[in-house]
């Protein structure tokens, strides 16, 4: 059973978050297939024919088809293994030897009566020219093979996923699915062709618009396109149909509510890949226990990030965390230090402005709150420091702190100012603020410049300290004083 909230008609949330996906463990299965790039230069056209010559000075293989869904899994950080069936040749020994180089569980089944497929695009100047494919589709006879490699593996694996391009794979994939969810494994399938009765029973779908249509027909208004959506769902028996539709983003139907999500504005590169990654994406979060709405939010960033590459391409947990903040979604909460050394070195080729400063903020008050407002106003992003409780105890004696930590930490991030908060557990944030060096550095009250810990280090690397406003009367032991004396 999948997680989800019932929802009707929403835009995504404002508080996504990437899941840690190092405990998912997904099994594709599908069309396997050697992705070829061949790129150069063109500065004239052939004497033969009216066509570009492409001087080829670079060559390149990539996953393809079911492996590249795979090769998305993997590079989010979580456990993958590969099912599908290869020839025994060349392009084989290429998929194997990448699949061995990402750490891919390969599971893969070599024959040597069929040939591997492959689809050679030729570029120049990051602009395809021309597609070759080397391809027969499999016959049927030879799937039991990829049967029972599948009954052999699926007990290592938590979620599955149909890779179908019509290759001959999956000819078998109604069986397939239904040992899947014999086995309470969660299902999920990227479709091909016009019969979906075939995916009967899992727990997701997901047809591009282009796929939709041609079962269901075309559409006149949203509310058609929802009817259609609930109309096939209940038709082919799954729990969720995603529609991906490109610019429009992608629409979600359930048994209890609708779902739609706008399109991330990127520059479009190349959709080449762009739905194994939606597929990815959607697989390895709910494989960590993420409801099906996040989920989909996520796999619509995600999709947003790989079409400003070319080719087939893969994305990182990093840049699905990069793609949420920079669009203030996804933030407000506790990061790791190594997350935010990448965040904010990548946000600053961006030319944004990160600001840190650092407190114990034990009971905040009308004070703190003004003073990290005029905090976030001095550059695009906020991140907040903030005292263990050992320090804090040391600083401000025994019966300090009155609020814990994590309780400290949860008010902050829930505060619109801040973008991340992160404990430190020295007396100063010196050596936390030398490592993360913010662009800069801000803290209230009477201090001078050359007071403030870690304001040498951000100098030096080309930031600035400042001194922000002082309030008067407003602090965490004044508080505390007066409750003693009603006391």
């Amino acid at each position: 059973m999948l997680p989800y909230a019932h929802q009707k008609l929403e835009i995504y949330s404002m508080s996504i978050q990437v899941p840690d996906f190092s405990k998912a463990k997904i099994l594709v299965v599908g069309d396997v297939m050697l992705d070829r790039y061949w790129s150069g230069s063109t500065g004239r056209i052939s004497p033969e024919a009216p066509v570009p010559i492409v001087n080829v000075s670079h060559t390149e293989d990539r996953l393809g088809g079911a492996a590249n869904v795979a090769a998305n899994i993997k590079a989010l950080g979580a456990s993958v293994g590969l099912l599908g069936m290869l020839g025994d040749d060349q392009v084989a020994d290429s998929i194997e030897s990448i699949l061995t180089s990402l750490e891919i569980n390969s599971h893969c089944e070599r024959l040597a009566q069929i040939e591997s497929i492959t689809k050679l695009r030729v570029l120049s100047q990051n602009q395809q020219i021309l597609r070759c494919d080397f391809e027969k589709k499999i016959p049927l006879e030879l799937c039991e093979a990829l049967k029972q490699k599948f009954l052999l593996s699926l007990k290592n694996y938590d979620v599955v996923v149909f890779s179908d391009y019509a290759k001959g794979s999956l000819q078998q994939v109604k069986e397939l699915i239904q040992i899947a969810k014999a086995e309470n494994k969660v299902v999920i399938v990227d479709p091909k062709g016009s019969d979906f009765t075939r995916y009967q029973n899992a727990d997701v779908i997901t047809p591009n618009q282009k796929e939709f249509e041609q079962i269901v027909g075309s559409f006149d208004s949203m509310t058609e396109f929802s009817n259609n959506a609930k109309d096939l769902r209940e038709k082919i028996k799954v729990s969720h149909l995603l529609v991906t539709r490109g610019e429009h983003g992608m629409f979600l139907q359930s048994e209890n509510f609708d779902y739609q999500v706008k399109a991330v504005a990127r520059e479009v590169h190349d959709v080449t890949g762009a739905g194994d990654t939606v597929v990815a994406v959607l697989a390895a979060c709910l494989a960590s226990g993420i409801n099906i709405q996040n989920s989909v939010d996520l796999a619509n960033q995600a999709a947003g990030v790989v079409v400003a590459k070319v080719g087939t391409s893969t994305i990182t947990a990093h840049e699905l965390r990069n793609a949420l903040h920079t669009q203030g979604i996804g933030g407000r909460a506790l990061q790791s230090k190594e997350q935010l050394q990448q965040l904010i070195q990548y946000l600053q080729k961006k030319n944004k402005i990160i600001v840190m400063t650092n407190g114990c903020f034990d009971i905040l008050h009308a004070g703190h709150i003004a003073f990290l407002e005029e905090a976030r106003a001095q550059g695009d992003f906020l991140l907040v420091a903030v005292n263990d409780d050992a320090s804090v105890s040391r600083l401000k004696g025994p019966e300090r702190p009155v609020n814990k930590l994590n309780d400290r930490m949860a008010v902050l991030a829930a505060l619109s100012a801040i973008d991340w908060v992160i404990p430190f557990s020295d007396d100063t944030p010196q050596e936390l603020i030398a490592e993360l060096l913010p662009d800069i550095l801000v803290k209230g009250g009477d201090y001078k410049v050359d007071e403030i810990a870690g304001g040498q280090e951000v100098i030096a690397a080309g930031g600035e300290v400042r001194v922000l406003t002082f309030h008067e009367g407003r602090s965490t032991t004044r508080i505390i004083d007066q409750i003693k004396k009603q006391q």
